[in-house]
């Protein structure tokens, strides 16, 4: 991360460089970005941050180096938070094809948090109709696409909004306010008759109790 203090800013890229310019439009808050402001131990999918913020986001490209790219290509994917990134490792940058839909959108149910809760749902749990599925942290994707699939949908939450939010908006069958519930296993049995699958969006004790 450069912080530039001055009025102008340098759009063009260096000659001989391979790296793209962006214009962040829309930045990603995910909550795995919380374990990368920790020092990490060992043993986890992501480092802890150096000094500069990064994630995924979407952008505009204002100048290319990259036979890939061209000035003018909407990305979205790894991005630095700030106005302008440059952008050297392209694993995990992709060209948005579709502008019929809000960018925003490449942040949530188009980006990293719906295709983790569409291949999790579809690919790893493979449930059917009828399945009785129970999902933490209830207020994203997966439980959305388990209603689609006719399935029974369970929620847990951390706040009375977001349990309304669930009951009320995103027709779960049921749902319940975990931090105030004194013995969260008859909870689980109350709301929950038979689950199959166990949708686990946070590592906690109600993996345990399940």
């Amino acid at each position: 991360m450069l912080i530039n203090d001055s009025a102008a800013i340098n759009l063009k890229l260096p000659e001989g460089s391979n790296a793209v310019l962006v214009k962040n439009l829309y930045l990603s808050c995910d909550p795995y970005l919380r374990g990368r402001m920790s020092k990490t131990q060992g043993g986890g999918y992501f480092d802890s941050f150096t000094p500069g913020l990064v994630g995924l986001g979407v952008a505009k490209v204002v100048d290319s180096m990259h036979s890939d790219f061209k000035k003018g290509d909407l990305v979205w994917g790894g991005t630095g938070w700030e106005e302008y990134s440059i952008i050297n490792a392209f694993e995990f940058l992709f060209k948005i094809q579709d502008t019929d839909v809000p960018l925003s959108c490449y942040t949530g149910i188009l980006g990293m948090p719906g295709m983790t809760a569409y291949f999790g749902f579809y690919e790893i749990c493979a449930t059917k109709k009828g399945d009785y599925v129970f999902v933490s942290a209830a207020s994203g994707a997966i439980g959305q696409f388990a209603k689609l699939s006719g399935c029974y949908v369970v929620g847990s939450a951390g706040t009375k909004e977001k349990v309304d939010l669930l009951k009320n908006k995103f027709g779960f069958d049921e749902a319940f306010h975990y931090k105030e519930e004194q013995d969260l296993e008859a909870a689980l049995k109350r709301a929950v008759v038979q689950s199959h699958p166990y949708y686990d969006g946070v590592k906690n004790r109600r993996k345990k109790t399940i």
